[in-house]
């Protein structure tokens, strides 16, 4: 059974940082994607950022040029670092991952952590 555990999440003020980390344990060699989502109250849950296995990466348009997700494949650990943080990114954070099914590897199954709450004062 994969589980992902996040950790990092806090209170910091407008401008700080804050380093997300989600470890992924019974996966295997079999992670691909990995990424972070949040959800602020009463809205849905958005993707912040992705990392493939190879490295590529995307971000949500709000948070490009303040937030740096990367990944140690030897560790199945993703970071979030988040710079420059505003109260608009308060909310819980989720780290995501796709695992290959390990009899039939098209077939991709996704894990949520329990999420971490991050919140910026003003």
């Amino acid at each position: 059974q994969v589980q992902l555990v996040e950790s990092g999440g806090g209170l910091v003020q407008a401008g700080g940082s804050l380093r997300l980390s989600c470890a992924a344990s019974g996966s295997d060699g079999r992670i691909g994607a990995m990424g972070w989502y949040r959800q602020a109250p009463g809205q849905p849950r958005d993707l912040v950022a992705a990392i493939t296995s190879g490295g590529s990466t995307n971000y949500d348009d709000s948070v490009k040029g303040r937030f740096t997700i990367s990944r140690d494949n030897a560790k199945n650990t993703v970071y979030l670092q988040m710079n420059s943080l505003e109260p608009e990114d308060t909310a819980i954070y989720y780290c995501h991952a796709e695992v290959a099914d390990p009899f039939t590897p098209p077939v991709k199954y996704h894990y949520w952590g329990q999420g971490t709450q991050v919140t910026v004062s003003s």
